[in-house]
């Protein structure tokens, strides 16, 4: 499965937590993040992270991209409710997991129940999908 990471600044080090804590589901899957983002978990998990540019110079944009082509199968933005004018607009990628059916997660809880349901396969749905 292809799992985008993305988390506004005020998330990053709870991304980092994250990946820690599911670095064993993470690393059977291909994963893609934001620069910064990318490299923050990489320096933590030692996970292999296709990195973008960072969200806003436009990393977000391109992960978008590949969810518009149906490329990703999970994504996992952590947002920040007070997140400032620089971050990433985390409403261009909602309205196209809406859009295309790609499971979503903004917060710690909702990732956690998505990474637990890839990891026992309720996911796989997305193979038949593509």
């Amino acid at each position: 499965m292809n799992i985008a990471l993305i988390a506004h600044d005020g998330k990053k080090k709870l991304m980092q937590n994250f990946c820690i804590a599911y670095r064993g589901i993470l690393s059977k899957n291909t994963l893609y993040a934001t620069g910064t983002t990318g490299r923050l978990i990489e320096e933590v998990t030692n996970l292999n992270i296709h990195k973008y540019l960072a969200g806003h110079l436009g990393g977000e944009q391109l992960i978008c991209a590949q969810i518009e082509h149906n490329q990703i199968d999970l994504v996992i933005f952590l947002r920040d409710p007070n997140s400032k004018p620089h971050e990433p607009d985390i409403n261009n990628a909602v309205k196209l997991c809406d859009l295309h059916n790609i499971p979503l997660a903004t917060n710690l809880a909702s990732a956690e129940l998505l990474i637990k349901s890839l990891d026992r396969g309720d996911l796989d749905w997305r193979e038949m999908y593509k």
